[in-house]
């Protein structure tokens, strides 16, 4: 697929972090973006808005109609949308807060599916873009603690594990509908939860990645996006993106 001002996309997550580097580089390229994102975006954007709660199928719905309006269908999805807030199974004589786990699930996991199943949808009605009779594609984001989970990231692993298991029926499914399916796994990244950190926290962060021995750059994970967007053989697969990383249990 070209990047250019014929194609458009939708980012969720996109008003910042890992999201925001997405659109800011899909818009150097000339792409019309929408951002899909419960917060409004953290500084000013070409990209249309459409506030979204990724975890409300109709809120998708609605979100999508807009940005469709303004854009025309998309051809790239990217959720980047998540949280992770941190529990152990088992923590001072409490059981794990099940409605915290299910919140998790519900933002990382079902709210990239519906997001990527309701894009899906518009971009199997849409004509071909190239010979290969490419009509679309989705990145989702998993991470590398859908592999190597620490202590307290339950709730984060398994929603990222559904994400990364999520790829390959996904990719399947929509193949004959000429849609491409991917996820990036992204290890420890510069975004904003993680820069806020004291800058003695950042620099353990990044001591455990053997090369390059610092945090990931967003842009990095923006310009990752993008190539497996133009590259139209990258399908069904779980990139990491992470220095070599292999998160340690804590």
């Amino acid at each position: 697929m070209e990047l250019s001002s014929n194609i458009s996309a939708v980012v969720t997550g996109g008003a910042s972090g890992l999201g925001g580097a997405v659109v800011d580089g899909l818009l150097a390229k000339g792409v019309k973006v929408a951002i899909l994102d419960i917060n409004t975006p953290t500084k000013e954007t070409d990209a249309v808005f459409c506030q979204t709660d990724v975890t409300d199928p109709e809120s998708v719905m609605t979100a999508l109609e807009k940005a469709r309006k303004a854009n025309g269908q998309e051809r790239i999805c990217v959720n980047c949308a998540g949280i992770a807030p941190a529990a152990k199974t088992v923590s001072r004589g409490a059981a794990h807060d099940a409605a915290l786990f299910q919140k998790v699930i519900n933002v990382n996991l079902v709210g990239s599916f519906n997001v990527s199943s309701q894009s899906a949808l518009g971009m199997s009605k849409a004509d071909t873009l190239n010979e290969d009779g490419e009509r679309g594609v989705i990145i989702n984001t998993a991470s590398v603690a859908a592999f190597e989970g620490q202590i307290g990231q339950i709730a984060y692993g398994a929603s990222k594990g559904g994400v990364a298991a999520m790829t390959i029926p996904m990719a399947r499914d929509l193949a004959k509908l000429g849609i491409r399916v991917m996820a990036i796994a992204p290890g420890i990244f510069g975004t904003p939860m993680v820069t806020a950190f004291p800058q003695d926290v950042q620099d353990s962060l990044a001591s455990n990645i053997p090369f390059p021995n610092r945090l990931g750059s967003p842009n990095e994970f923006a310009k990752l996006a993008m190539h497996i967007a133009e590259n139209s053989f990258l399908n069904g697969e779980v990139i990491r993106l992470d220095g070599a990383t292999r998160m340690q249990p804590r």
